[in-house]
């Protein structure tokens, strides 16, 4: 555990002007505060505290933070209280400690919707004060080094935990390092063996070339020095989990990964990162497309860099980073460079990000979501996406997540613009809407009035923004089509009660079937979720009672049963009067009942003693036989109502329906439907056959296997 009296150096080492007494009379609160707590390695809890307090000040941390880790679990493991630790050490630190005993009692890991309303709630308390989560992220860190201490269960959770959630929110604040050890500890937990095979990869790799990185290190100097520029040079391999990561999306092994090398140059001003490009580029051959310019389009979070990869000794890959030394205080420490201290005084870095700018940017849009699923995407999108930067035609810069479809940057620019979105130019040339875009394109959107977002769209959309509105459009249109299709069922049903419809009726059925008004009833009854049947039983009960269609057919409707057998209709073949049946026993479940040209009778051709000779009673038969039929119409206005309203008038009971195939210009549907006989069925299928938007109509029959 490390000692006060190396804290408080750790700490004046890069702010003289600390307040050593607060810190030391912290670590003393906090010691006696977790006084007989013991971590699962059998030290003193403390040691806890004190070592998040260390890690923080690797980023420089002002006093308030470094005080609040080492309090960080009191309020929640001990006896103090937030007033004791206000009345101490002040309202800011006590706020502070508040709001990370809040993120500790987040379950992250539970189930997907509650860790998205958790993650949520993340969200918010780091928009009242980032350094809450940079104390939390200290504090993961450090459980991570021990983390061998815990039962598996245990590790496997916080490790999947940490990749998910910490190690990326690290990364998108910039804090690259970090985020590559608690990267590096999760996949020693997740999988070690994968880890390990990495390792020894590398130990190969060395023992056959010697250590490739002082030998570039030095190659880069030199040239460096033939050119006369002044920087540092730093060379390292690159983390066991960033390998890994590169050979799944590439799928190839370790011997073909390039750039598995990684190295930083560190100049004085701008003028020279570029100075230093140029001497790389004429040095060594630069791979096509691996080129970016992160000064000229900064990151989000504040990260200014040039990235190149070169072909370098022995034709190995290297990646080579370029920038100044306040460029790679920001790289380091990301969003936290913003409390950075030296001197004694706060450091005006002008690449440091403001946290509450950057933290409006990633929590735009998503507050008001209500949707788990889309909150956790956008969110996760926000977190692990790379950045392309496209320009309109005005030369606007509009920043997109790499993989980022013009579907994308047009809801980037407004959602009017992405709604009404036909298609799009780039660099001048008409493109598919799929198309990927990449660094530095043009990007021209070309719009219609009267165009809606389509359905293919959501397998285009990438970004947040867009595929929440998409869904959202789309959840209108069927809404609104829902709601068409139930209005024409009630005025069906109630044509049919002998009833007139009416706004009224509808909110009076609404109120007493607990709907929340007459636009969702009639949305629920389009969407077959209740039928007409239902509808007017609930507003007139005395007909319900004697409506034909509610009537039971007798058994006598079948001739030919046995004493006590019982008969249900295939669903195979749905047979109705007036068709030749048949039918097939099953021990303890009755007889099914067949037409005789069903082709799952071939199945018993071998099995006579189960078959037998049935036929319809004469005389007329209640509308209850159900058939399916199988449509296909345009998909114009009112198509889908007229249908139903010529399958009512020939007093066709709707009993389903449900979409099988939707195109922007047909779609097909399954009815299920009501009928007296086979006769009734042909005037069904002659009404609605008869329709100039019907391309095709007929008995579905289906291919469910029977039971043996």
């Amino acid at each position: 555990m490390i000692d006060v009296e190396d804290l408080v150096d750790l700490v004046r080492n890069y702010n003289p002007n600390s307040n050593a007494d607060l810190i030391r009379d912290a670590y003393a609160y906090g010691q006696a505060m977790h006084a007989g707590q013991f971590r699962a390695s059998k030290e003193p809890y403390f040691s806890h505290p004190a070592e998040v307090a260390a890690i923080l000040t690797e980023q420089q941390m002002d006093d308030a933070t470094i005080v609040t880790a080492l309090l960080h679990d009191t309020i929640e493991d001990t006896k103090s209280t937030y007033g004791e630790v206000a009345a101490r050490f002040g309202d800011e630190v006590a706020q502070l400690v508040d709001g990370v005993t809040k993120l500790t009692n987040l379950e992250l890991h539970s189930s997907e919707t509650k860790q998205a309303e958790n993650f949520r709630k993340l969200l918010m308390a780091m928009s009242k004060d980032l350094r809450v989560l940079l104390v939390k992220l200290a504090d993961r860190l450090h459980n991570m080094r021990t983390i061998k201490h815990l039962s598996l269960e245990k590790q496997q959770q916080k490790a999947r935990e940490t990749m998910d959630i910490f190690a990326p929110l690290a990364g998108r604040m910039g804090m690259q390092s970090m985020r590559e050890e608690l990267e590096d500890l999760s996949f020693h937990v997740l999988n070690a063996e994968g880890r390990n095979s990495i390792i020894r990869r590398f130990l190969t790799l060395r023992n056959q070339t010697g250590d490739l990185i002082p030998k570039i290190t030095n190659d880069i100097r030199e040239v460096l020095e033939k050119y006369g520029i002044e920087a540092e040079v730093f060379g390292r391999e690159k983390k066991p989990y960033s390998i890994w990561r590169k050979m799944q999306e590439k799928k190839e092994g370790f011997s073909r990964l390039s750039d598995i090398y990684g190295f930083r140059i560190i100049t004085n001003d701008i003028e020279d990162c570029y100075r230093v490009l140029g001497a790389i580029h004429q040095r060594w051959r630069a791979v096509p497309g691996r080129f970016k310019d992160y000064i000229s389009q900064p990151k989000s979070n504040g990260y200014r860099s040039i990235h190149t990869t070169v072909s370098g000794r022995d034709g190995k890959r290297v990646e080579v980073q370029i920038r100044t030394r306040q460029m790679h205080e920001v790289a380091e420490a990301g969003v936290a460079a913003h409390w950075s201290y030296k001197d004694g005084q706060r450091v005006e870095n002008p690449f440091a990000v403001d946290p509450f700018v950057w933290l409006a940017g990633l929590t735009e849009r998503v507050e008001q979501s209500d949707d788990h699923d889309e909150f956790m995407e956008h969110v996760k999108l926000e977190m692990f996406s790379d950045q392309v930067f496209c320009f309109t035609p005005k030369g606007e810069v509009v920043k997109l997540p790499r993989g980022a479809t013009p579907i994308d940057f047009a809801f980037a620019i407004h959602t009017r613009i992405g709604s009404s979105c036909v298609g799009a130019k780039v660099d001048g040339i008409r493109v598919p809407l799929w198309t990927r875009l990449r660094n530095g394109q043009s990007v021209d959107i070309i719009t219609a009035e009267g165009q809606r977002p389509q359905s293919t769209w959501m397998d285009i959309a990438l970004t947040g923004r867009a595929r929440s509105a998409i869904r959202r459009s789309l959840r209108e249109e069927r809404r609104d089509g829902a709601v068409r299709l139930g209005r024409e069922l009630a005025r069906v049903a109630f044509e049919r009660a002998g009833k007139r419809v009416s706004d009224k009726a509808l909110a009076t059925a609404a109120r007493q079937m607990g709907i929340a008004d007459a636009g969702d009833l009639l949305a629920m009854l389009g969407n077959a979720e209740i039928t007409g049947s239902e509808l007017i039983g609930v507003l007139y009960p005395e007909l319900k009672r004697v409506q034909p269609d509610q009537r039971v057919e007798s058994a006598s409707a079948m001739v030919g049963l046995g004493a006590g057998q019982t008969a249900t209709p295939a669903k195979c073949c749905q047979p109705v009067p007036g068709e030749r049946i048949v039918g097939i026993t099953y021990r303890g479940k009755g007889v099914q009942v067949h037409t005789i040209d069903c082709a799952s009778l071939i199945e018993f051709e071998d099995q006579p003693d189960r078959w037998i000779d049935l036929h319809w009673n004469d005389g007329d038969h209640v509308a209850e036989h159900e058939v399916t039929l199988e449509i296909t119409l345009a998909n114009d206005a009112g198509t889908l109502g007229r249908i139903c309203t010529l399958i009512g008038e020939q007093n066709a009971n709707i009993s389903d329906m449900h979409f099988t195939d939707r195109k922007p210009d047909f779609f097909k549907m399954l009815v299920d439907i009501q009928v007296r006989d086979v006769e009734h069925l042909h005037n069904v299928l002659t009404a609605v056959e008869a329709d100039s938007d019907v391309a095709e109509i007929a008995r579905y029959r289906s291919s469910v296997s029977m039971e043996q």
